[in-house]
């Protein structure tokens, strides 16, 4: 039997499968979502090791798009900037934008993922737990599922598959058996251990709730984001060939001793420390690059699953979001599915690269840049110029964060402002000292006015 022509299946009902699943369900697709692993509300939620997930503009605007945003944010954590702690123990809230209404949002991926579920179901979607993608006849489009709890296996025809399951996505793996798809992984030579700040005896949160916390120590560091049940998930990033390195902090001794030393205000708050670093294993970090995201009209990738990236910019989730909104437009607006993917891959292939490169740049600047002198000066003067030119010159954290424009585009203002902003410091230390008219004068020259809507 061939599926009807509004019939999708998608690989994995994770957060953008689920997504996915109610913008098509609501209009009107016949989806069925099947998943390897089982229903996270009946045996809770196994996402496994998750760096908590920073929800942005561009997330928040795809989750109106599906009617859940009331149903998320009810449960997420205003982080207003990042609190820096200093190795003399002293903080500095550094605000991602002007004020409140320019923040993010902290929020812990397995309520977002089963609130989506819900409202996938609750849309008309068909989510199959326990439904293992085992192999793929294309020619045939028939795809079978095991069932890992018993090895019990089920067939279905498909007309169009979607891989939304993930950086390990067994269908990229399955398109990739068929045709090149010009995968290239590169693996960040740092990992990360995931530790937790328990809330206060009377439940409280130990710190300010209402930042992303971040401990810069060059090379390495911590960061710590809250959680509705009052708790901090704290992130350790660090070489895995150093010292320190995970090569070298083997043992959770090993790991009291660095916190003793280089982290000494944030210990006391993870009194676990030591079973936290014996329980939880290192997380590996890498970059996922594809050539093609799409089989003709039989399979397209979208999420991690086309453009994996490291977490430092906090968009992964944000990105595929976006994914999900764009795919869906496509597939009403084109004439078939193969025009669709086409269309789709080709509108967001820039934009998932750019964020992919400043995901990377944004690690050595979280890590080793946001204590400088040079960079707070830059800063200062990044605001400034914000104020003084606010239809030109838009801080890179905000286009990112707080606008819909595309990556490709923001990161092409981003580098065009850096240089500005590079030739207005040079060799200054004091604000007073920089030439304000020639900065002003270089800011109307290089960037032309900024329109939301801009093109890739």
């Amino acid at each position: 039997m061939t599926p009807e022509r509004n019939h999708i299946a998608i690989v994995g009902a994770g957060l953008a499968g689920a997504l996915l699943a109610i913008l098509l369900a609501r209009k009107g697709w016949r989806v069925d979502v099947y998943e390897k692993r089982g229903d996270p509300r009946v045996r809770g939620y196994a996402g496994g090791r998750s760096i908590n997930l920073a929800l942005a503009e561009r997330g928040r605007h795809a989750l109106q798009q599906a009617g859940a945003e009331a149903a998320v944010m009810a449960h997420a954590v205003m982080m207003r900037g990042r609190m820096v702690h200093f190795t003399d123990g002293s903080q500095q809230l550094q605000r991602y934008g002007r004020d409140d209404s320019e923040v993010i949002w902290s929020v812990h991926r397995g309520d977002l993922n089963i609130t989506l579920l819900d409202l996938a179901e609750r849309a008309g979607a068909a989510v199959h737990f326990d439904r293992r993608l085992d192999s793929i006849d294309f020619d045939a489009r028939r795809a079978r599922f095991v069932d890992d709890r018993d090895d019990s296996a089920c067939e279905v025809t498909f007309r169009t598959l979607v891989g939304a399951d993930g950086a390990g996505s067994a269908l990229r793996a399955a398109m990739q058996r068929e045709t090149d798809l010009g995968e290239r992984v590169e693996t960040l030579d740092h990992s990360y251990k995931e530790l937790e700040i328990p809330p206060t005896p009377d439940g409280g949160f130990r710190i300010e709730p209402n930042a992303l916390h971040i401990w810069p120590r060059g090379d390495y560091m911590c960061i710590a984001l809250p959680n509705d049940e009052r708790t901090f998930t704290v992130t350790l990033f660090m070489p895995n060939h150093g010292s320190p390195g995970f090569d070298t902090v083997r043992t959770p001794a090993d790991a009291r001793a660095l916190f003793a030393r280089d982290f000494a205000d944030a210990l006391p708050l993870i009194p676990d420390l030591e079973a936290d670093w014996a329980r939880n294993p290192a997380g590996t970090l890498a970059t996922l690059y594809l050539d093609r995201w799409h089989l003709d009209d039989r399979a397209v990738l979208i999420g991690d699953a086309a453009h994996a990236m490291v977490p430092f910019h906090g968009q992964g989730m944000n990105c595929a979001f976006e994914d999900c909104v764009a795919l869906a437009d496509r597939l009403e607006a084109e004439a078939s599915p193969a025009e669709a993917f086409a269309a789709f891959a080709a509108e967001r292939r820039p934009n998932a690269a750019a964020i992919q490169h400043m995901a990377l740049e944004n690690y050595r600047e979280m890590r080793d840049r946001v204590d400088d002198a040079d960079y707070l000066l830059q800063r200062q003067l990044e605001l400034e110029l914000q104020q003084r030119h606010p239809d030109r010159f838009v801080p890179h954290y905000a286009m990112v964060s707080f606008m819909h424009i595309p990556y490709a585009v923001a990161l092409e203002r981003s580098n065009l402002q850096h240089d500005i902003l590079e030739r207005a410091t040079r060799g200054i230390r004091d604000p007073a000292d920089v030439d304000r008219a020639a900065l002003d004068a270089d800011v109307r020259r290089q960037l032309p006015p900024l329109q939301e809507g801009a093109p890739p």
